[in-house]
């Protein structure tokens, strides 16, 4: 019994996993470039995002990669379509952003016309930290937590985390260096004490190294909390700051003559 196009086709994709359109037509025997997409489309296909999107494989040939991506033979995949597509995604999914360099080195591919044609679509956004441009999400909170992780990374680039706090995931450390932000002094002593506490040994240090902080600070917030010396909500201590001053009460007027 003879063979339809798209089995055709599905065999010869199952065989070689990537072909270019002109090997597809010599295998239908065919010159329509229409047949030929008519067919992928029923199998379900990608193209290349590298080598100028001129390679097709099934959709369900790829083993993707923690990224979405996939290679063969050099030619790279994407399950997010094309480069521009996929330069999005993977600026969205990132804790810290990504500098042009660090997507290439991801995608394997220039990257920088890419960006540019997503940044005038205003699909993300950019910040320069450190005389380098780095490339965000254009969701605002989403946007604020990378930027933190990323100026918190570039602050310890010369001294390096402590390892156990290396191991924390990104998203944790995002998490914790966002919500910091958000509080004031004393807080941000008492909450780096909490978490010093949680780490056991070496705490002080790792929190301080994370957070930015003197490591007598985050020692200072642990012994204050373990010492039950918080007082209440108030920054100040009882008694601190201005004085309150009493109201004036207005003297009543005389009595009207009757």
């Amino acid at each position: 019994m003879k063979k339809s196009h798209s089995e055709v086709l599905w065999t010869f994709l199952k065989q070689e996993q990537i072909a270019t359109l002109e090997a597809l037509k010599r295998e239908l025997r065919t010159t329509s470039t229409m047949t030929v997409f008519r067919r992928l489309k029923e199998l379900g296909y990608l193209a290349s995002y590298s080598d100028r999107g001129k390679y097709y494989t099934l959709y369900e040939t790829p083993r993707f990669d923690e990224y979405g991506l996939w290679s063969h033979s050099s030619v790279w995949f994407s399950q997010y379509g094309n480069l521009i597509e996929t330069v999005k995604e993977l600026v969205e999914q990132s804790t810290a952003g990504y500098t042009a360099q660090e997507l290439g080195g991801i995608v394997h591919v220039e990257v920088r016309q890419a960006l540019l044609k997503l940044l005038h679509q205003e699909r993300i956004e950019r910040q320069r930290c450190s005389g380098v441009y780095v490339y965000l999400s254009q969701d605002r909170d989403r946007q604020r937590s990378q930027g933190l992780l990323r100026k918190a990374w570039q602050e310890k680039l010369d001294i390096g985390l402590h390892p156990e706090v290396e191991l924390l995931s990104d998203e944790l450390k995002a998490a914790i260096i966002l919500l910091f932000s958000l509080l004031d002094e004393k807080q941000r002593r008492l909450f780096a004490g909490l978490e010093s506490a949680k780490m056991g040994h070496g705490g002080d240090y790792k929190m301080a190294t994370l957070l930015g902080l003197d490591v007598h600070t985050v020692a200072r917030g642990r012994t204050e909390l373990f010492a039950s010396r918080v007082e209440g909500s108030s920054v100040r201590k009882p008694g601190g700051g201005r004085k309150r001053t009493e109201k004036k009460h207005r003297k009543s007027s005389e009595t009207s003559k009757s």
